[in-house]
């Protein structure tokens, strides 16, 4: 018989050793043109991030972008960065999964779901991480590719499904996202502010039919007409580019003033009376959210701890905010996920707590 409901067990999450966010910003200033640093040094100031966390290590206690770094002489080539990626995200992947292991038993797992957006490997990802846990040859496998932001939502959708229609299943969800492998030779004020929002996590969750932490209830997904350009990830030879249009906050809060998109995303509830897990992908779409659907003023307290812990680790930054909220447990009983990515798209998932 096909189960009721799926649930988000537990979460747990890992990030790599360097703290990134400081040297960036000094690298960046001495980049951009004299007459506009001190606008990027009040955007900066303005960004809500504290720390990023990067895979790449310095050289005698300096970053990536200091001498000797990864990125201290010419861009490295796309072919560099993945080699980069095929040893550092299945290690960072691992450590979230023994976060996870410490709180949850992960005994019994019959699929992975694996999201990761920021390199490519074959066998996947998904295939090595299976390998290094030595889960049974038999286990079913998803992975979800370059889908950014809101791949998280698209993974925990997919388990719910898989749980739905076998309440047997013991699903392990894993985001993996390295996006300090794609530092850009840029000078521009806006480019280099894109990149000021971007670190490295990972997070990994165990969804089954066991009634504990979150219910994942009704998912929504929405494309935000004439919009498609606002995110983009573009191949180069030096890595993926990233695009996050200045516009991208102004338009979701055009989105969240329609009242039908709104009824979609809430289920038809209030907004005010719902937690909130949305995707921190900056302080200005959070600002976005909050001032859209005029949310209390803690509404969006467990995204903006994240964003300034973290910043946007792409995939992995929702699932470090449903962490929060497993840990933390607001007052109310139901909720909503939502996160937004290329396209422009919103994905997102109903929640409430299990009894």
């Amino acid at each position: 018989m096909p189960a009721d409901f799926a649930y988000l067990n537990a979460i747990g999450t890992a990030v790599p050793p360097h703290d990134v966010h400081d040297a960036f910003i000094a690298w960046a200033n001495e980049r951009v043109e004299a007459r506009a640093r001190p606008l990027f040094a009040r955007m900066a100031a303005r960004a809500g991030i504290a720390h990023r966390w990067s895979v790449l290590p310095g050289v005698d206690g300096a970053s990536a972008v200091g001498p000797g770094g990864f990125y201290a002489d010419a861009a490295p080539g796309t072919a560099a960065r993945m080699s980069v990626y095929a040893d550092e995200a299945p290690a960072l992947a691992l450590a979230a999964i023994a976060a996870l292991a410490d709180q949850v038993a992960l005994t019994g797992i019959t699929h992975l779901v694996v999201a990761s957006c920021t390199g490519f490997v074959a066998p996947g990802i998904d295939q090595i991480i299976a390998a290094r846990l030595n889960l049974p040859p038999g286990v079913e496998r998803l992975l979800i590719g370059f889908m950014g932001c809101y791949a998280a939502i698209v993974a925990l959708r997919s388990a719910r499904h898989i749980v739905r229609s076998d309440p047997t299943a013991r699903v392990l969800v894993v985001t993996v996202e390295l996006s300090s492998l794609h530092l850009q030779e840029e000078s521009a004020v806006e480019p280099l502010l894109a990149m000021l929002q971007f670190g490295d996590g990972a997070a990994a969750a165990l969804v089954s039919a066991d009634a504990r932490g979150l219910a994942l209830g009704r998912p929504f997904a929405a494309n935000l007409h004439d919009s498609a350009d606002l995110i983009r990830w573009t191949i180069t030879d030096t890595g993926f580019a990233m695009h996050l249009d200045g516009a991208v906050p102004a338009r979701i809060g055009t989105a969240l003033g329609d009242p039908a998109f709104v009824a979609t995303v809430t289920g038809g509830l209030a907004p005010s009376s719902l937690f909130w897990a949305v995707h921190a992908g900056g302080r200005s779409i959070l600002d976005a959210v909050q001032g859209a659907l005029a949310l209390p003023a803690d509404a969006l307290a467990p995204s903006r701890g994240v964003l300034a812990d973290n910043g946007n680790m792409s995939s992995a930054t929702l699932m470090f905010v449903l962490a929060r909220l497993l840990a933390e447990r607001p007052a109310a009983p139901a909720g909503v996920a939502i996160a937004f990515g290329p396209g422009l798209a919103a994905e997102g998932l109903a929640l409430r707590f299990a009894a």
